[in-house]
């Protein structure tokens, strides 16, 4: 009998294997898993804040719909970008991954350290938030109860995410499955419906001007998370196909919704009615189906933000398991459970600085846009660099195979790049001090980065 070395692509696509650090995941998620873990990522209470706001900066009807066909466009691009990264470099740490190859450690740690403490968890926090302020008009329970059910909110889906991967994404899928079918219902109400009562704005005037940069930047937040899918890229099952299918068809999915729900909105409200509305989809369904109406949207918001909430959790642990995996003073992060196929450490890790910022945000609480200001210039700023590190492998790591290539390359990756550039500017000069923090807590990394490099090994 010959003794014959496996194959180590076998290996790796069959079982979790050991590495310094423990167990790394093995392929476990289907192409169902990833697009319900995108679609469940991406729309989140983005879609029930932004609107408005859209609305008001577009300048009229047909720049509406226009602005939002151009987020899906611009979502497109970045897709194909990250399908090509995610293919030739499957790894749970995702644009960490890429950042490291290109770049170096230092650039890699600064992202890493950005994800655990502003990024990730700032989702998460910004999240549970929007549960605990629409679950508190459903059932109050008192003066912090929006933080009590923030943090409840995030303890529950940490533990589910504890439990195992499969717990994980049996949650998603469902969660998604209800936000889905609800946001039809949003659509078919506004398309179908008949307003129960007299318009409660004067007609859209016939001309306006707008902003479109700042309406692109709230476009952009509300289609913001389509990237995520690269953190499962070692989890996936038959990644070729799979990776560059569930960015397709996510994207596909999540541009028809949020233009049906843009029309429903219009053809409920009109612009003018959009323009003026703190609530937008709460005033669409109080005048078709009054009050029980914003019952039911108070709900279908609070599976939401609960979807895209698990979703974060579950690929936020990711970064954190690839930065434990490289650097000592974090190595606790870098252990993969076997028999839960998940990084237990990096949840509970997640789930902490998660619950601290709910514990601030009780005290400083400042709403939707400074929780934007806080994490936006710090996302596009990696995002452009996670774009440049796409053209540096390439002329890099020629010899490495790439099952999916970008379509008309360099210019795909130059616009991506061009784009995040702008969305970097424009994060920063439409912000305020929410920005200004969340680039001091990036900058506290580096001198943690200094003192590592000075530790012994």
């Amino acid at each position: 009998m010959s003794l014959r070395k496996p194959n180590v692509n076998t290996r790796l696509n069959n079982l979790a294997v050991p590495t310094r650090q423990g167990i790394v995941p093995k392929p476990s998620l289907a192409f169902v898993d990833a697009v319900a873990l995108i679609v469940g990522i991406v729309i989140g209470a983005g879609i029930f804040e932004t609107p408005a706001l859209v609305a008001a900066n577009a300048g009229g009807v047909s720049g509406v719909i226009l602005i939002w066909l151009l987020g899906g466009a611009i979502s497109l691009v970045g897709a194909l970008c990250y399908a090509e990264l995610a293919t030739a470099y499957p790894h749970p740490g995702g644009n960490y991954h890429y950042l490291m190859r290109a770049f170096g450690k230092p650039i890699a740690f600064l992202f890493a350290w950005a994800r655990m403490m502003v990024l990730q968890t700032g989702s998460i926090a910004l999240l549970a938030f929007v549960f605990g302020d629409y679950a508190s008009q459903i059932l109050p329970l008192g003066m912090y109860s929006p933080s009590i059910y923030a943090a409840m909110a995030i303890a529950l889906f940490t533990g589910l995410n504890l439990l195992g991967v499969r717990q994980g994404k049996w949650t998603q899928n469902g969660l998604a499955t209800i936000q889905v079918l609800g946001l039809l219902l949003l659509i078919a109400v506004g398309l179908l419906g008949t307003p129960g009562a007299a318009p409660i704005v004067p007609p859209a005037p016939t001309s306006s001007s707008g902003n479109l940069g700042l309406a692109l930047v709230f476009v952009l937040l509300s289609y913001g998370g389509w990237n995520e899918a690269v953190y499962i890229s070692a989890e996936l099952q038959n990644l070729k196909r799979n990776m560059i299918r569930s960015l397709l068809v996510s994207i596909g999915i999540i541009s028809s919704i949020y233009l049906l729900v843009n029309f429903a909105y219009l053809h409920g409200l009109g612009l003018a009615g959009m323009q003026q509305s703190q609530a937008v989809a709460a005033d669409l369904m109080r005048r078709v189906m009054g009050e029980p109406g914003a019952v039911f949207i108070s709900l279908l918001i609070t599976v939401t933000a609960l979807c895209s909430m698990n979703a974060t959790i579950f690929t936020g642990a990711r970064t954190n398991y690839a930065l434990g995996q490289d650097f000592s003073l974090f190595s606790y992060l870098g252990r993969w459970h076997h028999r839960a196929n998940t990084p237990t450490q990096a949840l509970w890790v997640q789930g902490a600085i998660a619950l601290a910022l709910v514990l601030l945000g009780s005290l400083t609480r400042k709403g939707f846009e400074t929780m934007v200001d806080y994490t936006a210039p710090v996302f596009w700023f990696f995002f452009l660099l996670t774009g440049i590190s796409l053209l540096v492998l390439r002329a890099k790591e020629p010899q490495v195979p790439r099952p999916f290539c970008v379509p008309l390359y360099p210019l795909t990756p130059i616009l991506f790049c061009c784009i995040c550039a702008y969305l970097l500017y424009s994060s920063l000069a439409y912000t305020g001090i929410g920005a200004m923090v969340g680039v001091a807590v990036v900058a506290a990394g580096v001198p943690v980065l200094l003192w590592m490099r000075r530790r012994p090994a």
